[in-house]
């Protein structure tokens, strides 16, 4: 775009230089011309000229904006993470999180084990409490117990 610009100045002097010798053709043909239609002339010329000159002006600021507009997204682009980078981080967070899970559910299957060997315990215990009174009830005399309404109650 630049090279575009750098054009414009020149091919703006070409038309003009166009301009010029076709109105000094003309003006040799007419060879009595009228000075006036020569400073009317002269006056298209550098009207012509001013336009061109705005112009370029104009053109040369819209490229600088779009230039610097080019640039900013350049710069935001190059900050921006690239999608093997977002990969990267996901399969970390992913891996971390899935280390996460299984240490819990480790920790679980242990407090499962845990209960499963305490209620084993408590079954064996109590077996061995009934097993007692039973041979309790076996050595001491009926006739003794035959008032304790708890132990009626109870199933052997």
């Amino acid at each position: 775009m630049s090279r575009t610009i750098g054009i414009l100045p020149g091919v703006a002097a070409f038309l003009v230089g166009v301009v010029a010798g076709a109105l000094t053709n003309t003006r040799r043909e007419r060879s009595g011309g009228d000075a006036a239609a020569t400073q009317d002339l002269r006056r298209a010329i550098a009207s012509l000229e001013a336009r061109i000159a705005a112009q370029e002006t104009a053109g040369t600021g819209r490229f600088a904006q779009i230039e610097g507009r080019l640039e900013e997204h350049a710069a935001k682009l190059a900050d921006a993470p690239s999608t093997s980078q977002i990969v990267s981080a996901m399969e970390q967070l992913l891996s971390k999180t899935m280390a996460s899970l299984d240490e819990r559910l480790t920790s679980q299957a242990r407090s499962i084990d845990t209960l499963k060997t305490t209620v084993s315990q408590t079954d064996s215990l109590l077996e061995r409490v009934l097993e007692s009174l039973d041979s309790l009830q076996s050595f001491a005399d009926p006739s003794e117990f035959a008032e304790d309404s708890l132990l009626h109650q109870l199933p052997v």
